[in-house]
Protein backbone atom coordinates (compact mmCIF):
# COMPACT_ATOMS: atom_id res chain seq x y z
CA UNK A 1 0.00 0.00 0.00
CA UNK A 2 1.10 3.97 -0.94
CA UNK A 3 2.29 5.58 1.92
CA UNK A 4 1.92 9.34 3.21
CA UNK A 5 4.20 11.20 5.62
CA UNK A 6 2.53 14.17 8.05
CA UNK A 7 5.51 16.02 8.76
CA UNK A 8 3.24 17.09 11.82
CA UNK A 9 5.40 18.09 15.01
CA UNK A 10 4.29 21.17 15.54
CA UNK A 11 0.41 19.13 16.67
CA UNK A 12 2.61 20.07 20.08
CA UNK A 13 1.17 23.34 20.33
CA UNK A 14 -2.49 23.28 20.27
CA UNK A 15 -2.69 27.53 21.20
CA UNK A 16 -0.53 28.00 17.92
CA UNK A 17 -2.28 28.01 14.72
CA UNK A 18 0.48 25.81 13.04
CA UNK A 19 -0.59 23.12 15.79
CA UNK A 20 -4.76 24.04 14.97
CA UNK A 21 -3.86 23.23 11.37
CA UNK A 22 -2.31 20.21 12.22
CA UNK A 23 -4.70 18.71 14.53
CA UNK A 24 -7.93 19.48 12.65
CA UNK A 25 -6.77 18.62 9.23
CA UNK A 26 -5.27 15.10 11.10
CA UNK A 27 -9.00 14.91 12.42
CA UNK A 28 -10.12 15.40 9.10
CA UNK A 29 -8.20 13.19 7.37
CA UNK A 30 -9.68 10.85 9.62
CA UNK A 31 -13.12 11.56 9.10
CA UNK A 32 -12.80 11.20 5.60
CA UNK A 33 -12.33 7.01 5.77
CA UNK A 34 -8.99 6.76 3.77
CA UNK A 35 -8.73 3.29 2.47
CA UNK A 36 -6.23 3.41 -0.83
CA UNK A 37 -2.98 4.85 1.18
CA UNK A 38 -1.55 5.00 4.54
CA UNK A 39 -0.97 7.91 6.64
CA UNK A 40 2.03 8.32 8.63
CA UNK A 41 2.09 10.84 11.67
CA UNK A 42 5.27 12.30 13.18
CA UNK A 43 4.64 13.74 16.17
CA UNK A 44 6.79 13.96 19.92
CA UNK A 45 3.86 12.46 22.07
CA UNK A 46 2.68 9.90 19.78
CA UNK A 47 0.86 8.19 22.29
CA UNK A 48 -1.35 10.83 22.82
CA UNK A 49 -2.45 10.60 19.56
CA UNK A 50 -2.78 6.94 19.26
CA UNK A 51 -5.38 6.94 21.85
CA UNK A 52 -7.57 9.42 19.82
CA UNK A 53 -6.59 7.65 16.22
CA UNK A 54 -5.89 4.21 17.14
CA UNK A 55 -4.33 2.22 14.34
CA UNK A 56 -5.78 4.33 11.69
CA UNK A 57 -2.80 5.99 11.18
CA UNK A 58 1.38 4.78 11.63
CA UNK A 59 3.39 6.81 14.04
CA UNK A 60 6.78 8.13 14.12
CA UNK A 61 8.67 9.84 17.20
CA UNK A 62 9.61 12.66 17.21
CA UNK A 63 13.47 13.67 17.65
CA UNK A 64 14.69 17.38 16.86
CA UNK A 65 18.39 15.72 15.29
CA UNK A 66 16.36 15.03 12.38
CA UNK A 67 16.85 18.54 11.18
CA UNK A 68 19.99 17.52 10.55
CA UNK A 69 20.83 16.96 7.68
CA UNK A 70 23.39 13.81 7.69
CA UNK A 71 20.44 12.25 10.09
CA UNK A 72 17.06 13.11 7.98
CA UNK A 73 14.58 10.79 8.06
CA UNK A 74 15.45 7.89 5.24
CA UNK A 75 12.41 6.14 4.88
CA UNK A 76 11.25 6.36 0.99
CA UNK A 77 7.82 7.54 1.71
CA UNK A 78 5.56 7.61 -1.71
CA UNK A 79 4.55 11.38 -0.95
CA UNK A 80 5.70 13.26 1.91
CA UNK A 81 3.90 16.24 3.37
CA UNK A 82 5.67 19.76 4.96
CA UNK A 83 2.56 21.14 6.69
CA UNK A 84 3.77 24.33 6.67
CA UNK A 85 6.38 26.55 5.31
CA UNK A 86 8.43 26.87 8.39
CA UNK A 87 9.35 23.03 9.06
CA UNK A 88 12.57 22.13 9.00
CA UNK A 89 12.60 18.43 9.25
CA UNK A 90 13.08 16.90 5.13
CA UNK A 91 13.08 13.44 3.77
CA UNK A 92 16.83 12.80 3.18
CA UNK A 93 15.40 11.16 -0.51
CA UNK A 94 14.61 12.93 -3.31
CA UNK A 95 10.43 12.16 -3.06
CA UNK A 96 7.40 13.28 -3.84
CA UNK A 97 7.15 16.51 -1.97
CA UNK A 98 3.71 18.69 -0.60
CA UNK A 99 4.54 21.97 0.67
CA UNK A 100 1.52 24.29 2.87
CA UNK A 101 2.33 28.02 2.47
CA UNK A 102 0.43 29.72 5.01
CA UNK A 103 2.00 32.70 4.36
CA UNK A 104 5.18 34.24 3.55
CA UNK A 105 5.17 36.82 6.51
CA UNK A 106 9.03 36.62 7.28
CA UNK A 107 9.99 38.48 4.07
CA UNK A 108 8.67 41.47 5.46
CA UNK A 109 9.50 40.57 9.37
CA UNK A 110 12.65 38.93 9.35
CA UNK A 111 14.44 40.26 5.99
CA UNK A 112 13.80 41.02 2.58
CA UNK A 113 17.24 39.45 1.45
CA UNK A 114 16.51 36.39 -0.58
CA UNK A 115 20.02 34.87 0.91
CA UNK A 116 19.05 35.43 4.36
CA UNK A 117 18.87 31.66 6.15
CA UNK A 118 15.05 31.80 6.72
CA UNK A 119 13.98 33.04 2.97
CA UNK A 120 16.97 30.48 1.67
CA UNK A 121 15.22 27.94 3.59
CA UNK A 122 11.73 28.41 2.08
CA UNK A 123 13.45 28.24 -1.21
CA UNK A 124 14.70 25.20 -1.09
CA UNK A 125 11.40 23.91 -0.16
CA UNK A 126 9.63 25.60 -2.78
CA UNK A 127 12.37 23.76 -5.18
CA UNK A 128 11.59 20.68 -3.67
CA UNK A 129 7.99 21.01 -3.89
CA UNK A 130 5.97 18.73 -6.12
CA UNK A 131 2.92 20.14 -5.90
CA UNK A 132 2.31 23.31 -3.39
CA UNK A 133 -0.91 24.35 -1.47
CA UNK A 134 -2.25 27.46 -0.30
CA UNK A 135 -4.08 28.21 2.62
CA UNK A 136 -6.00 31.47 0.84
CA UNK A 137 -5.31 33.08 -2.40
CA UNK A 138 -3.49 35.88 -0.54
CA UNK A 139 -1.23 33.23 0.18
CA UNK A 140 -0.35 31.92 -3.60
CA UNK A 141 -0.33 35.88 -4.57
CA UNK A 142 2.34 36.48 -2.08
CA UNK A 143 4.29 33.93 -2.51
CA UNK A 144 4.52 34.75 -6.12
CA UNK A 145 5.37 38.43 -5.57
CA UNK A 146 8.01 37.68 -3.48
CA UNK A 147 9.28 34.34 -4.63
CA UNK A 148 10.34 32.22 -8.00
CA UNK A 149 7.49 29.49 -7.81
CA UNK A 150 8.19 26.28 -9.80
CA UNK A 151 6.09 25.28 -12.58
CA UNK A 152 4.50 22.59 -9.92
CA UNK A 153 0.45 21.91 -9.53
CA UNK A 154 -0.81 24.74 -7.24
CA UNK A 155 -3.98 24.40 -5.04
CA UNK A 156 -5.91 26.65 -2.67
CA UNK A 157 -6.90 24.68 -0.19
CA UNK A 158 -8.87 26.94 2.12
CA UNK A 159 -8.81 25.80 6.56
CA UNK A 160 -11.81 24.85 8.44
CA UNK A 161 -13.77 26.41 11.21
CA UNK A 162 -12.37 24.74 14.45
CA UNK A 163 -16.19 25.41 15.85
CA UNK A 164 -18.11 22.84 14.80
CA UNK A 165 -20.30 22.37 17.79
CA UNK A 166 -21.81 24.68 20.01
CA UNK A 167 -21.23 23.99 23.72
CA UNK A 168 -23.96 24.26 26.48
CA UNK A 169 -22.65 27.29 28.48
CA UNK A 170 -25.74 27.42 30.22
CA UNK A 171 -24.08 25.76 33.84
CA UNK A 172 -20.63 27.49 32.91
CA UNK A 173 -18.50 28.48 36.11
CA UNK A 174 -16.74 31.03 33.81
CA UNK A 175 -16.70 33.95 35.90
CA UNK A 176 -17.07 36.59 33.38
CA UNK A 177 -13.91 40.01 33.77
CA UNK A 178 -16.90 42.73 33.13
CA UNK A 179 -20.65 43.06 33.20
CA UNK A 180 -20.75 45.78 30.44
CA UNK A 181 -21.06 45.31 26.74
CA UNK A 182 -17.71 44.21 25.99
CA UNK A 183 -15.60 43.51 22.01
CA UNK A 184 -14.01 41.00 21.96
CA UNK A 185 -9.99 39.38 20.26
CA UNK A 186 -7.96 36.61 20.60
CA UNK A 187 -5.14 35.94 18.84
CA UNK A 188 -1.07 36.18 19.82
CA UNK A 189 -0.84 39.65 21.18
CA UNK A 190 2.14 40.79 19.04
CA UNK A 191 2.58 43.90 16.95
CA UNK A 192 1.49 42.14 13.94
CA UNK A 193 -2.04 41.79 15.44
CA UNK A 194 -2.17 45.49 16.08
CA UNK A 195 -4.10 45.41 19.02
CA UNK A 196 -3.42 48.44 20.23
CA UNK A 197 -5.31 50.69 17.99
CA UNK A 198 -8.31 48.68 19.54
CA UNK A 199 -7.51 50.73 22.44
CA UNK A 200 -6.62 53.76 21.30
CA UNK A 201 -10.23 52.93 19.68
CA UNK A 202 -12.17 51.94 22.76
CA UNK A 203 -11.23 55.99 23.97
CA UNK A 204 -13.99 57.07 21.57
CA UNK A 205 -16.80 54.33 22.31
CA UNK A 206 -17.43 54.86 26.08
CA UNK A 207 -19.84 52.02 26.42
CA UNK A 208 -17.77 49.44 25.77
CA UNK A 209 -15.30 47.03 27.51
CA UNK A 210 -12.44 45.10 25.37
CA UNK A 211 -11.51 41.48 26.38
CA UNK A 212 -8.21 40.47 25.17
CA UNK A 213 -7.45 36.92 25.07
CA UNK A 214 -4.31 35.08 23.87
CA UNK A 215 -0.25 34.65 24.98
CA UNK A 216 0.83 37.70 26.85
CA UNK A 217 4.83 36.70 27.00
CA UNK A 218 5.78 38.95 23.73
CA UNK A 219 7.65 42.47 24.38
CA UNK A 220 4.46 44.45 22.72
CA UNK A 221 2.37 43.46 25.36
CA UNK A 222 4.59 45.69 28.15
CA UNK A 223 5.65 48.31 25.57
CA UNK A 224 3.35 49.66 22.53
CA UNK A 225 -0.07 48.14 24.44
CA UNK A 226 0.39 49.10 27.43
CA UNK A 227 1.49 52.66 26.63
CA UNK A 228 -1.82 52.61 24.59
CA UNK A 229 -3.37 51.63 27.50
CA UNK A 230 -1.80 54.24 29.60
CA UNK A 231 -2.58 57.09 27.57
CA UNK A 232 -6.55 56.72 26.80
CA UNK A 233 -6.83 55.56 30.69
CA UNK A 234 -8.55 52.73 29.76
CA UNK A 235 -7.21 50.65 32.27
CA UNK A 236 -10.11 49.50 33.89
CA UNK A 237 -12.00 49.12 30.56
CA UNK A 238 -9.13 46.68 29.12
CA UNK A 239 -8.96 43.38 30.61
CA UNK A 240 -5.90 40.67 29.76
CA UNK A 241 -7.02 37.47 30.25
CA UNK A 242 -4.22 35.16 28.84
CA UNK A 243 -4.42 31.74 26.66
CA UNK A 244 -7.80 30.51 27.17
CA UNK A 245 -9.89 27.01 26.55
CA UNK A 246 -12.20 26.04 23.98
CA UNK A 247 -15.36 26.72 26.73
CA UNK A 248 -13.75 29.86 27.59
CA UNK A 249 -13.55 30.89 23.89
CA UNK A 250 -16.99 30.00 22.88
CA UNK A 251 -18.14 32.04 26.25
CA UNK A 252 -17.00 34.87 25.11
CA UNK A 253 -17.39 34.48 21.67
CA UNK A 254 -21.36 33.75 22.49
CA UNK A 255 -21.26 36.48 25.02
CA UNK A 256 -19.67 39.55 23.14
CA UNK A 257 -20.85 42.81 21.26
CA UNK A 258 -18.83 42.53 18.15
CA UNK A 259 -15.24 40.76 17.47
CA UNK A 260 -12.55 42.60 16.53
CA UNK A 261 -9.40 41.72 14.53
CA UNK A 262 -7.71 44.57 13.23
CA UNK A 263 -4.29 42.81 11.97
CA UNK A 264 -1.52 43.64 9.83
CA UNK A 265 -0.68 40.05 8.72
CA UNK A 266 -2.90 36.75 7.88
CA UNK A 267 -2.13 34.23 5.80
CA UNK A 268 -6.03 33.06 6.68
CA UNK A 269 -7.55 34.34 10.09
CA UNK A 270 -9.34 31.80 11.69
CA UNK A 271 -10.99 33.96 14.58
CA UNK A 272 -13.36 36.02 12.67
CA UNK A 273 -14.95 32.61 11.20
CA UNK A 274 -15.27 31.60 14.36
CA UNK A 275 -16.85 34.57 15.58
CA UNK A 276 -19.15 34.02 12.92
CA UNK A 277 -20.15 30.51 13.94
CA UNK A 278 -21.78 32.85 16.77
CA UNK A 279 -23.79 35.18 14.13
CA UNK A 280 -21.58 37.99 15.75
CA UNK A 281 -20.70 41.18 13.70
CA UNK A 282 -16.75 40.96 12.71
CA UNK A 283 -14.34 43.96 12.42
CA UNK A 284 -11.78 43.59 10.27
CA UNK A 285 -8.88 45.47 8.52
CA UNK A 286 -8.78 45.25 4.86
CA UNK A 287 -5.44 44.04 4.63
CA UNK A 288 -3.99 40.28 3.43
CA UNK A 289 -5.78 37.18 3.20
CA UNK A 290 -8.88 38.91 5.74
CA UNK A 291 -11.10 40.36 3.38
CA UNK A 292 -11.30 36.98 1.51
CA UNK A 293 -12.40 35.30 4.46
CA UNK A 294 -14.65 37.35 5.91
CA UNK A 295 -16.54 38.50 2.26
CA UNK A 296 -19.37 40.26 2.65
CA UNK A 297 -20.51 39.34 6.08
CA UNK A 298 -17.89 41.14 7.48
CA UNK A 299 -17.19 45.19 8.54
CA UNK A 300 -13.65 46.54 7.42
CA UNK A 301 -11.02 49.50 8.45
CA UNK A 302 -9.23 50.91 5.84
CA UNK A 303 -7.13 52.64 8.17
CA UNK A 304 -6.08 52.92 11.92
CA UNK A 305 -6.66 56.50 12.78
CA UNK A 306 -8.86 56.02 16.48
CA UNK A 307 -11.97 58.44 15.68
CA UNK A 308 -12.28 56.80 11.66
CA UNK A 309 -12.11 52.96 13.88
CA UNK A 310 -14.78 53.99 16.13
CA UNK A 311 -16.53 55.40 12.92
CA UNK A 312 -16.69 52.52 11.20
CA UNK A 313 -17.53 50.32 14.19
CA UNK A 314 -21.22 52.51 14.66
CA UNK A 315 -21.74 52.89 11.35
CA UNK A 316 -21.54 48.57 11.18
CA UNK A 317 -23.37 47.92 14.85
CA UNK A 318 -26.13 50.34 13.43
CA UNK A 319 -26.63 48.30 10.37
CA UNK A 320 -25.80 45.04 11.97
CA UNK A 321 -28.55 45.87 14.61
CA UNK A 322 -30.64 47.08 11.96
CA UNK A 323 -31.43 43.89 10.60
CA UNK A 324 -29.78 41.30 13.11
CA UNK A 325 -31.40 37.94 12.25
CA UNK A 326 -30.47 38.33 8.52
CA UNK A 327 -26.66 39.65 9.51
CA UNK A 328 -26.39 36.59 11.91
CA UNK A 329 -27.71 34.21 9.10
CA UNK A 330 -25.42 35.10 6.76
CA UNK A 331 -22.36 35.22 9.02
CA UNK A 332 -23.43 31.69 10.38
CA UNK A 333 -23.63 30.19 6.70
CA UNK A 334 -20.23 31.21 5.82
CA UNK A 335 -18.34 30.29 9.07
CA UNK A 336 -19.72 26.81 8.07
CA UNK A 337 -18.44 26.79 4.49
CA UNK A 338 -15.24 26.34 6.20
CA UNK A 339 -15.29 23.04 6.54
CA UNK A 340 -12.48 20.98 7.99
CA UNK A 341 -13.68 17.40 5.96
CA UNK A 342 -13.80 19.10 2.97
CA UNK A 343 -10.47 20.00 2.89
CA UNK A 344 -8.78 17.38 4.29
CA UNK A 345 -10.24 15.80 1.42
CA UNK A 346 -9.23 17.75 -0.95
CA UNK A 347 -5.34 17.55 0.70
CA UNK A 348 -5.95 13.73 0.06
CA UNK A 349 -6.89 14.09 -3.28
CA UNK A 350 -3.45 16.40 -3.49
CA UNK A 351 -1.85 13.02 -2.07
CA UNK A 352 -3.24 10.73 -5.02
CA UNK A 353 -1.84 12.98 -7.67
CA UNK A 354 1.08 12.08 -6.74
CA UNK A 355 0.88 8.49 -5.82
Amino acid sequence: MKHVFLESHNIKNQFNGFGQFNYHLIKGLQNANITDFKMTLHAKDTNSLKDQFGNYFDYKTYRSISRKPLFRIRKKYDVWHSLNQNIKIEPYHKIPYVLTVHDVNFISEVSKDLNHDTNKRFIEKLNRSSAITYISEFAKTATHQHFNVPKVPEYVIYNGNPITTLLDLKNTKIKPVSDRPYLFFIGGLTQRKNVHTLVQMLEHLPDYDLILAGDTSDSYVNTTLSQAISKTRTTNRVHMIGTINTEQKQYYLQNCSAFVFPSLLEGFGIPPIEAMRFGKPVFLSNLTSLPEIGGDQAFYWDNFDPKAMSEVFIKGMTSFESNKTNYSKASIKRALSFDWNTSAKQYADVYRSLL
